[in-house]
């Protein structure tokens, strides 16, 4: 088949968080994202290499990529006719990009990019989205350093706290309750949280999203670029519940 020139591997090798085979691919280089809320981004698909991204949900394989997110859902047997986890709370629809990526992957429809400078080229004065789906901190940290030494900008999230070593420089900690951020941002740390309502914001700490539909799309994540990490002096960030998962956010 003909390679992708929107799409690249960049990384292929073990989790940092259990060592099983993962990939990692990046697609948007070269056309306009039409996300509402993101904007043009660079997208970075982190997956695990030889599984179906809608079983590796299921059967609970996603660890690799995922780690201790409990958004990931329960897993389920084989043999049950589920086709995701159950209750699944994230919002990334797996059906839908995650599985398109991968199957182009498994088809060969996309070239490598290794090394540092080629990295760094290719991510240059992009503004980069890490883990569009999959967690930054399964990657190792190097592939992140190249890829966005002289990008302009970049989002990220972490849900690895304690479990693998982790990059709040480049990525939000993923906070899932009011005490775990209070303790986060008492030790320097921005957060994002997910919430139920908008009253359980911890004004003076946090703002809504202003990309959210709570913030009337003021903006999007490409133009805000809040999202960035402990390395800005700026207000953590909460979001409203929202997508196919948002009823199981507790």
């Amino acid at each position: 088949m003909t390679k992708s020139q929107n799409g690249y591997i960049i990384y292929e090798g073990q989790s940092m968080i259990d060592g099983q085979d993962i990939v990692v691919i990046t697609t948007g280089l070269n056309v306009n994202s039409n996300n509402d809320k993101t904007g043009s981004m660079v997208q970075t698909w982190i997956l695990c290499k030889d599984t179906d991204p809608r079983e590796a949900n299921k059967l609970g394989l996603d660890y690799s990529i995922c780690g201790n997110c409990p958004l990931r859902g329960e897993a389920v047997d084989a043999s049950s006719d589920r086709k995701l986890a159950k209750n699944r709370a994230c919002y990334v629809a797996i059906y839908q990009a995650p599985l398109n990526v991968w199957k182009t992957y498994k088809k060969g429809g996309y070239d490598y990019v290794q090394g540092h400078e080629a990295l760094a080229l290719l991510g240059k004065d992009k503004l980069i989205r890490l883990g569009s789906y999959g967690d930054p901190s399964a990657v190792p940290s190097y592939i992140w350093d190249s890829f966005l030494a002289s990008a302009k900008g970049r989002t990220g999230y972490t849900h690895q706290h304690n479990l693998v070593s982790t990059r709040y420089d480049l990525c939000m900690k993923s906070a899932d309750t009011r005490e775990e951020a209070v303790a986060s941002w008492n030790e320097g740390i921005r957060t994002f949280r997910v919430i139920n309502n908008v009253k359980d914001i911890v004004k003076g700490k946090e703002i809504l999203c202003p990309a959210s539909a709570e913030m009337g799309y003021k903006t999007t994540c490409n133009n805000c670029k809040l999202c960035s990490g402990s390395s800005i002096n700026a207000k953590s960030i909460a979001i409203v519940a929202h997508g196919a998962g948002a009823q199981y956010v507790a």
